[in-house]
């Protein structure tokens, strides 16, 4: 079956551009220097990519005529697990690589705190 051809084009971009998003979360993976600037480029490149390839794969089974609903229940997973999993790496990082005196005192009520001195 031939797609249309502004169904081809979309669907070529979109894959253009969610490889080079992944591609630039992959380098920036591997050539930024601390932990948290790692953990930055493949959160937001890796889901921007990641979205663009499930965008386009959505484009390719409407303009096929046999639609797909799949790619949105994983671009939303994708899109609500990235930022907390980025949150939890990043409150790791603070606790393993800092010392107890260079962190704020925690509130009084210890409802949101992390770590305590107790």
């Amino acid at each position: 079956m031939t797609l249309p051809l502004y169904a081809e084009i979309a669907v070529s971009v979109l894959l253009l551009i969610g490889a080079s998003f992944t591609l630039a979360g992959s380098l920036g993976l591997l050539k930024l220097s601390d932990a948290m600037s790692r953990l930055h480029a493949p959160t937001l490149s890796a889901t921007l990519g990641v979205g663009s390839l499930l965008l386009a794969s959505m484009v390719y089974s409407f303009a096929t005529g046999m639609p797909s609903l799949h790619e949105m229940l994983v671009m939303a997973f994708l899109f609500v697990t990235a930022p907390i999993t980025a949150n939890f790496i990043a409150k790791v990082h603070l606790h393993r690589c800092r010392d107890v005196e260079d962190l704020p005192q925690p509130p009084a009520d210890k409802i949101w705190a992390t770590r305590s001195d107790t």
